[in-house]
């Protein structure tokens, strides 16, 4: 189990993700070093990354479709893995209730689609059907899922020195961009210094470019952590089908759900997509008994729940960590 501090550490992150060790210190009210040997170690035990979202239409033409698999008996565990290694599979997890396997799958290009959802998915050994839905819309991703730990004289510390984007720009991106997006892809408290090096440019011209790559909202740096370690312990992604007139009130009163880390409106059987935490089961039937009930339009709803992840934006994980090595070989 994490510390308070360590929990305390990694809020400040998910406010901050890009703020110096010496601005998450003053937050914190603990040196410098110390926060520095607590990021190290949990960067060391593999439990946290910050990374680079990089925007939609930056990565790829066309929205990520949510994909649930059924697959023979027995075979959940092999048929998950071996999609995991798809390029296109941003999140692969075994799941139980609507489906045996859960992916979320981002493809290139949308002339790719057909054949990634028609022959490659279901020529998989173990295979025995999908389903799949296109999200038209996300109302909320991961970046903006939060631990409530921190007071709000904490949060404006933390703000301060936060470039926040003001839309998005990805027109006229050029080589140079390109290539510092991956490296913000990978490691989203890259410095300027660091970029520079890899880049071959000015320290000056890193800053630059990392600032106007924020500012414009291509990538949105984040907090890779499994909620699992940070105690909720379980997770579900909840499709519903809702009256086309009350669509949008219920996914926008989703969104703002405690428990959402990805909400999206979707075209296919469903109509909404909530992929939420929750700290046990209580509080998930909380959720579909009484946070659920009083919304409007909602005629059905089918339940996936997570029995084990295996890939979450584009990086492996084991046992709730992330794995030693993220591309198989």
């Amino acid at each position: 189990m994490l510390t308070e501090p360590e929990l305390d550490l990694i809020a400040a992150l998910q406010i901050a993700p890009r703020a110096s060790v010496a601005t998450l210190a003053e937050a914190l009210d603990v040196s410098a070093s110390t926060v520095g040997r607590r990021l190290l170690r949990l960067e060391e035990q593999r439990i946290l990354k910050v990374i680079g979202q990089v925007e939609w239409t930056a990565r790829a033409r066309g929205n990520p479709r949510h994909v649930w698999v059924t697959t023979e008996p027995g075979a959940s565990g092999s048929a998950a893995k071996a999609l995991a290694r798809f390029p296109e599979v941003q999140l692969a997890a075994e799941t139980a209730g609507r489906s045996d396997v859960y992916l979320a799958v981002h493809v290139p290009d949308r002339a790719e689609a057909r054949e990634l959802l028609a022959e490659r998915i279901p020529g998989v050994p173990g295979v025995a059907g999908t389903h799949s839905e296109l999200v038209l819309r996300a109302l909320t991703r991961a970046d903006s899922w939060r631990l409530h730990r921190l007071s709000e004289d904490q949060q404006k510390i933390l703000s301060r020195d936060q470039v926040v984007p003001d839309g998005f720009d990805a027109d006229e991106v050029g080589a140079d961009e390109r290539r510092l997006i991956g490296l913000l892809a990978g490691n989203g408290r890259i410095t300027a210094a660091e970029a520079g090096r890899s880049l071959g440019l000015s320290q000056s011209t890193a800053y630059r470019l990392i600032q106007s790559t924020l500012r414009r909202g291509i990538v949105r740096p984040r907090v890779e952590v499994e909620p699992a370690q940070l105690g909720y312990e379980l997770e579900a992604v909840i499709a519903l089908t809702i009256t086309p007139g009350a669509i949008q009130a219920v996914a926008g009163e989703l969104a703002r759900h405690p428990s959402a880390r990805y909400v999206s409106i979707v075209a296919g059987t469903a109509s909404v997509i909530h992929q939420g935490v929750f700290r046990n089961e209580d509080e998930m039937a909380d959720f579909l008994t009484r946070d659920l009930a009083p919304l409007p339009g909602i005629t059905a709803l089918q339940v996936s729940v997570v029995l084990r992840m295996l890939r979450r934006y584009w990086l492996y994980r084991e046992d709730g960590r992330f794995a030693v090595i993220d591309e198989p070989s």
